[in-house]
């Protein structure tokens, strides 16, 4: 079976990487995208010396899970008064990148109201009006600045919306990892596992194939031998690098393949139980694990590869990893009841993104 693979993101990896925005964006007019702490580290500061006068719109409240309630002022406010910039630059973690990604995409009367209706269809479509968008992710884990994707949550109806559409492809992702010094070692870890099981779910996935698999693998692995290190040392330039280049490697392969059964338990996980996203897509990877296994020959060939051929050891090596790092891996540990789980992995699997799982058929 022929293996096929496309990300259209110039990628731009290393320490002090940052550095290149200016010639990147030379010419052309810049809004910043950033989160409320980004000003006290002296990161606003950096960009508005990089980018002089170009830099003529900074958006530096946002806030984790962009919601629907706060995304409405903040996308009005700047259509109205940043409408003519070129550029987007989002710096941050994934609700920073994810919060520009709605952004970029322009309604004719710049009514938010009107974007949502337009994902509301669940369609493709293509936006009236639209910006550059140039990503650096300060956490190692979203993998948002090389795929597409963008979720934005409704907290008061309890639903989410995803956008996808050609110009949310970041043109430019630079990944630098002395972005992710500060990052405190709850949110280091968070990040990290959201990668772990972008990786992971890029494997036990419809979509997986061999080109994906090289990306996975060896982001598992990565992970699996550099993030514990990096809790207790999270200032060394080494490993922030290493675990900057698995998110990144994640990121690659699920670019190609989306989410899988994980995820789509982690959305209701994060709006019924206020779970990060990190925590609420990773808790269940040794159960998911377990379902996988024995439904697809070459899947489960590429698992082995990283963790042997016997799924109970399989298992109870991911989830060791887990409870090291201080994380429950178990549903009751989250208030959720066996007869709740099995529904909610039941509506899962029904999802968008459960689909893409290689046991919901068999479901």
């Amino acid at each position: 079976m022929t293996s096929r693979f496309y990300n259209p993101v110039e990628t731009r990896f290393g320490w002090g990487s940052l550095l290149e925005l200016a010639d990147i964006t030379e010419h052309q007019s810049v809004a910043l995208v950033t989160f409320p702490e980004a000003r006290a580290l002296g990161l606003v500061q950096r960009i508005e010396d990089l980018l002089g006068e170009r830099l003529v719109y900074v958006i530096e409240d946002v806030q984790p899970n962009p919601d629907v309630a706060q995304l409405r002022n903040t996308y009005e406010r700047f259509w109205r008064e940043a409408g003519d910039c070129q550029v987007v630059v989002a710096v941050g973690g994934g609700s920073a990148i994810d919060t520009a990604k709605a952004l970029i995409v322009g309604t004719e009367t710049g009514s938010f109201d009107e974007l949502l209706t337009l994902l509301a269809t669940g369609q493709p479509f293509t936006p009236a009006r639209s910006k550059v968008l140039i990503a650096a992710p300060t956490t190692a884990g979203t993998g948002s600045e090389v795929t597409p994707w963008a979720t934005i949550w409704d907290s008061l109806s309890q639903k989410k919306y995803s956008l996808h559409l050609d110009c949310t492809w970041p043109k430019v992702a630079i990944i630098d990892p002395q972005l992710m010094l500060t990052v405190p070692a709850s949110v280091t870890v968070s990040t990290g596992l959201d990668a772990l099981s972008h990786a992971l779910e890029s494997i036990w996935n419809i979509n997986g194939n061999a080109v994906s698999d090289t990306f996975a693998v060896a982001a598992i692995e990565d992970i699996l031998e550099c993030l514990p290190l990096l809790r207790h040392d999270l200032c060394n330039p080494e490993l922030r690098s290493r675990m900057a280049l698995a998110a990144l490697k994640a990121g690659m392969a699920f670019s190609n393949t989306k989410t899988a059964l994980a995820h789509s338990i982690s959305y209701e996980m994060t709006l019924r139980y206020g779970l990060p996203h990190g925590i609420a897509c990773s808790f269940t990877l040794p159960l998911v694990l377990g379902m996988a296994w024995g439904h697809d020959a070459a899947r489960d060939r590429t698992l082995q590869r990283v963790f042997g051929t016997d799924v109970h050891h399989a298992q109870r090596q991911l989830r060791e990893f887990l409870h090291n790092l201080d994380v429950k891996t178990e549903f009751t540990d989250y208030g959720v009841t066996a007869v709740e789980a099995e529904k909610m992995v039941q509506f899962a699997m029904q999802g968008a993104r459960g689909k893409n799982f290689i046991g919901s058929q068999a479901a």
